[in-house]
């Protein structure tokens, strides 16, 4: 009978999946030393750890204030739609006025060069990173961690986290050693020359830059883009990654995409009843997702196309900047 065909054909297709999640396969094998700089810097480049200070330069501040007090006027946005279909312009001009007359640069850079920043090359970028050893007795333990950003993120969000996780809690006997690098691109570190470089291949980036640093045994710890390079991290190099923190958990398996299915049938079988709605019905889901994550396809697949289009008019205020990093 047909319908008997097709349950059999129905069940071998989950009791594949199912398996498959039970049984995954071995991590990819990445090159260790794969090149992301230019061709003409490979080796020539400076692998020595550099003291770096971030500088906000009188030239650098000027140019600035000059260029945010002759930009063009935005469109007017929609009525009575505040961000509905993006960002809204009329929020601009009090962003600008601060930036322009009020944003304190030297009290800013201060508190951004707080604490120690070196920058290292590592397989052709300069990658840029913040290292706070703790001030403990010899009978606390220093532990190393590694903390890494997401997108649009810098290491700037650990600041406040810096001073607590670098002293001993009351009745512990372990401090953290602080090493915060900035993603490549970001910040003060180096971006590619050459398409590839995700989050797998990053982690292969941070693993060296331990490495460069004398650390064999870590801690790391990660949220948005971060928390991928870090699993990526816990799952490619287990000798190494003592322990793995996440703050944006990611369960990405056949075997939850077939409970994510299963629940759209019977919600109750995969999530408690109280937040089914926070993904069921799966239309509403998906809806929602087509409605607030198209940046994230434009990102996907035509990231520089996107970076002309929405951040264009952003470019005076912060073409300046990023001068620094080419400075540094």
């Amino acid at each position: 009978m047909w319908w008997i065909t097709i349950a059999v054909l129905l069940f071998s297709v989950i009791a594949w999946f199912v398996l498959k999640s039970l049984y995954p396969g071995a991590p990819p094998q990445l090159d260790q030393e794969e090149w992301w700089g230019p061709n003409d810097l490979k080796g020539k480049q400076d692998t020595t750890i550099r003291p770096f200070q971030i500088k906000f330069s009188e030239q650098m501040i000027n140019d600035l204030k000059q260029r945010l007090k002759n930009l063009r006027q935005p469109v007017p946005p929609l009525e009575d739609q505040a961000f509905k279909y993006g960002f809204n312009s009329n929020q601009l001009s009090c962003w600008i006025k601060y930036w322009a007359d009020e944003y304190p640069f030297a009290e800013r850079e201060n508190f951004l060069n707080q604490y120690p920043q070196f920058k290292t090359n590592i397989q052709g970028l300069d990658v840029h990173f913040i290292r706070v050893t703790p001030e403990v007795p010899p009978t606390v333990t220093v532990v190393p961690l590694l903390l890494v950003h997401g997108w649009p993120g810098s290491v700037r969000e650990f600041y406040e986290a810096i001073p607590l996780l670098t002293k001993p809690l009351e009745g512990a006997d372990f401090a953290f050693e602080l090493i915060i690098p900035s993603l490549p691109g970001y910040g003060f570190s180096d971006a590619p020359v050459r398409p590839g470089l995700g989050p797998a291949k990053i982690a292969v980036v941070f693993k060296n830059l331990m490495a460069r640093l004398g650390f064999t045994k870590y801690y790391v710890q990660g949220g948005d883009w971060g928390s991928i390079v870090v699993a990526a991290m816990a799952t490619m190099f287990p000798e190494h990654v003592l322990g793995q923190h996440s703050n944006m958990l990611f369960v990405s398996n056949n075997c939850a995409k077939l409970k994510i299915l299963l629940g759209a049938v019977l919600p109750s079988l995969v999530i408690d009843s109280d937040v089914a709605h926070r993904i069921y019905p799966l239309t509403s889901y998906f809806a929602h997702l087509v409605l607030e994550l198209g940046y994230m396809h434009l990102q996907a697949t035509k990231p520089d196309t996107i970076g002309e289009l929405i951040f264009s008019f952003l470019y005076s205020l912060v073409r300046a900047y990023y001068r620094t990093f080419d400075d540094g």
